[in-house]
């Protein structure tokens, strides 16, 4: 139906736009060459020269009698269940989905599982299944999400001055020439941010200024947010809170991170990282989540809450 994303091979639907690595327009993580390379020096002889590994992802597991059962890939529904447990959130820094796709698979030999651009299309390079390269410490046991945002910042900066412009309605995505039309898979698309201005706030007592996400990235990430926990039961729809039951602002201590099961941003795994930034609204968008999940929905006035302390 086009809404599917896969993990383990079993399809579950997300009710937005799913692009497979399989379909047309799709952005394939498992290819070893490079995808946006001139075509006669895309290959892995080519490649070599800058990459460390014609993969770009490996598997989740380090124990014999796992690493033997699923190898090939060959993981099935409760084997992932018993091992994933957090999705990471990140803003991709290159503004739209192609462009961080050329970023992480042909520059930086990295890898993730979903990209979701600024229309609301959501892009699977990997099946679940997969250990993704995106988090450092959190890839073995996480699902990661690229979300197209140029990022936050200290200041107005020209870097938000290329990519945004201003109207009576407040901010629109304005793409730098360079990028063309961005690979937007919806014609003539304007990306506005949910919020009509700049979100200023505050990762790890850094003050940063950010444009929100659009609309149509929140419907689509909570949509693939109640997917994934319908596969995943193990990933509670709820991020890192404070003794006052707020989403926090700072990483997480090793113990925090061990006991953490859930919805985590990158800068709550690493402290040189401040993705997804500031003007995500983390409660908007798990609130939204938890509707978009039937079982979450009847009770998401108890939803419980994971605290950080």
């Amino acid at each position: 139906m086009g809404d599917e994303i896969s993990v383990a091979g079993r399809r579950f639907h997300t009710g937005v736009p799913v692009v497979l690595w399989t379909d047309p327009g799709g952005y394939d993580g498992y290819r070893v060459d490079k995808r946006f390379a001139p075509l006669d020096e895309s290959d892995w002889e080519h490649s070599k020269q800058g990459l460390q590994s014609p993969n770009r992802y490996d598997s989740r597991t380090k124990d014999p009698a796992l690493a033997e059962a699923t190898r090939g890939g060959n993981w099935n529904l409760d084997q992932l269940r018993a091992n994933v447990d957090q999705i990471v959130l990140h803003y991709d820094a290159s503004g739209t989905s192609r462009q961080c796709f050329r970023t992480l698979h042909d520059s930086r030999g990295l890898s993730i599982h979903f990209m979701v651009d600024l229309d609301g299309t959501i892009y699977q390079t990997l099946d679940v299944k997969e250990r993704a390269w995106h988090a450092t410490k959190s890839n073995a046991r996480s699902i990661g999400i690229e979300i197209a945002n140029i990022g936050a910042y200290p200041s107005e900066t020209p870097v938000l001055d290329k990519w945004y412009a201003r109207d009576e309605r407040g901010l629109y995505v304005t793409l730098p020439p360079e990028v063309g039309n961005g690979g937007i898979r919806t014609p003539n698309f304007v990306a506005r941010p949910r919020r009509p201005d700049f979100v200023h706030g505050s990762i790890h007592d850094q003050q940063l200024l950010q444009a929100d996400f659009t609309p149509e990235q929140y419907r689509a990430i909570a949509g693939l947010l109640a997917a994934l926990q319908s596969a995943l039961p193990e990933i509670p729809l709820d991020c890192p809170r404070d003794d006052d039951g707020r989403p926090l602002t700072r990483a997480l201590s090793d113990q925090e991170w061990t006991d953490f099961k859930g919805v985590l941003g990158h800068d709550h795994i690493q402290q040189n990282k401040i993705d997804p930034g500031p003007a995500l609204d983390w409660d908007y968008l798990l609130e939204s989540a938890r509707q978009n999940h039937p079982v979450q929905a009847a009770a998401s006035s108890n939803a419980p809450r994971a605290t950080a302390k």
